[in-house]
């Protein structure tokens, strides 16, 4: 490679490009212009700083702590259980507040078991026999209620019986709750308490009124009004959440209270509120599902005069209320301020770039806009024009020069002396007869 194509390398890397400034006096692409910095402007002020705070550090870090009190008693009259008054310790589940809570609505109750053998529940799979053999001693069937001993029980002259285990017998007779039993818990209230803290801020609240009054939480009943009143109705709750009570207390349920915190610290301390949202939480299609409800066993034991252990089984259906707590907190910080001015100048120097592919490239004059765009100081006019003769005609740069086009060929002329270096459609001018480019 000779010395001149070594140069023709290298020396382009030390080139430096400058901006050239030109007026285009072109109407269309002017109110493009304007056009699309207004747009910047608005996006910047009314979506960035108004809609979404732009100018604010955000925290996001919530800390949270709940603590939930359910009141009311029920009474209540049944066979398995006869007169019975249910009060807070008995329904609710786990006794100590939390911020998820089970209330007990209903029950099937499975009186004195003791641990012996009996026949297992027909119901369950794998539990009916013919013979011995059908039943493997020490084998459990996996939604049995007990380990097979060997036997197969049969009643009578029956062909098929159920294999003999040993459990808490009797056993376990699955059915559905027809009648709902606490049906007075639809008056129970729930009084949820709930702290939260920002700590980039240092920010501290409660959703409880700040007052010495001791008889506000026994008096008060949460609306939109009162929110600072966190004295909630069971089966208020249950309304807002799209579904009746009474129905969804048959069969259990699980239900969702959103707590909300959006606080803007740039204003006083009063104006951050908690917001309350419910919705029910397990399938809405609960009569057409199988797996539908909330349910679970628990068992209650003791022990006879002769120290032989028996227990009460309960299959206890009822809601469960699942308490959520989210939130952000923001205040005015010079950083992200400048971030979002310095990003929507970018998008005005992004809507100059896009005007300038439209005047060069898009309109009809744009070879005229490039020529005079375009040119490199120090060096002569690259801009060339073939001669009818086949000869090609090369000319020194015209400074302060109003160009035009005809044909191929870019014409320049020296302007008259006091005017402005613009471009306007008066300069699109015909060939002259003097300096000719292309």
């Amino acid at each position: 490679m000779g010395q001149g194509g070594w140069k023709g390398l290298v020396l382009p890397l030390f080139d430096y490009k400058t901006e050239k400034f030109v007026i285009a006096k072109n109407k269309k692409v002017g109110l493009l212009y304007r056009l699309l910095q207004l747009s910047t402007v608005l996006y910047l002020v009314v979506w960035v700083f108004l809609v979404k705070k732009g100018y604010q550090d955000t925290d996001t870090s919530l800390q949270s702590s709940v603590i939930t009190k359910v009141k009311g008693v029920a009474f209540t009259n049944t066979s398995e259980l006869g007169e019975r008054l249910w009060d807070v310790a008995d329904y609710v589940i786990p006794p100590q507040g939390e911020s998820a809570f089970f209330v007990v609505t209903n029950l099937i109750v499975t009186p004195n078991q003791r641990q012996d053998t009996c026949a297992e529940n027909k119901d369950i799979p794998n539990a009916e026999c013919s013979e011995d053999s059908d039943c493997q001693a020490g084998e459990a069937a996996v939604t049995g209620n007990g380990v097979m001993t060997g036997r197969c029980l049969r009643v009578g002259a029956a062909q098929k019986g159920t294999c003999e285990i040993y459990a808490w017998c009797p056993v376990e007779v699955r059915s559905q709750p027809t009648k709902l039993l606490l049906d007075e818990a639809e008056k129970f209230t729930v009084y949820i308490k709930n702290f939260i803290r920002f700590p980039k801020f240092n920010f501290s609240k409660t959703n409880v009124l700040n007052t010495q009054n001791t008889s506000f939480l026994k008096t008060c009943k949460f609306d939109l009004s009162n929110l600072y009143c966190p004295i909630f109705q069971l089966g208020s709750i249950v309304h807002w959440a799209g579904s009746s009570f009474q129905e969804m207390a048959l069969k259990g349920g699980v239900i969702g209270i959103q707590i909300e915190w959006n606080c803007d610290l740039d204003k006083a301390a009063s104006e951050c509120n908690p917001h309350y949202s419910f919705s029910r939480l397990d399938s809405k299609n609960a009569k057409q599902s199988v797996s539908s409800g909330y349910n679970f066993r628990f068992a209650k034991y003791y022990r006879d005069a002769n120290g032989v252990e028996f227990r009460t089984l309960m299959k206890a259906y009822g809601i469960r209320f699942d308490v959520m707590v989210n939130g952000k907190a923001g205040k005015f910080s010079i950083v992200p301020t400048v971030i979002n001015i310095g990003s929507s100048m970018a998008l005005m120097g992004a809507g100059a770039f896009f005007c300038d592919l439209v005047l060069i490239y898009i309109i009809k004059k744009s070879r005229f806009y490039r020529c005079k765009k375009y040119e490199e100081e120090g060096q002569e006019l690259s801009l060339q024009r073939m001669e009818p003769e086949g000869q090609l005609l090369e000319l020194p740069e015209a400074h302060d020069r109003i160009c035009s086009l005809k044909g191929d060929s870019c014409v320049c002329l020296q302007p008259p002396e006091g005017r402005a270096s613009e471009i306007t459609d008066e300069d699109m001018l015909p060939e002259p007869v003097g300096q000719t480019v292309a």
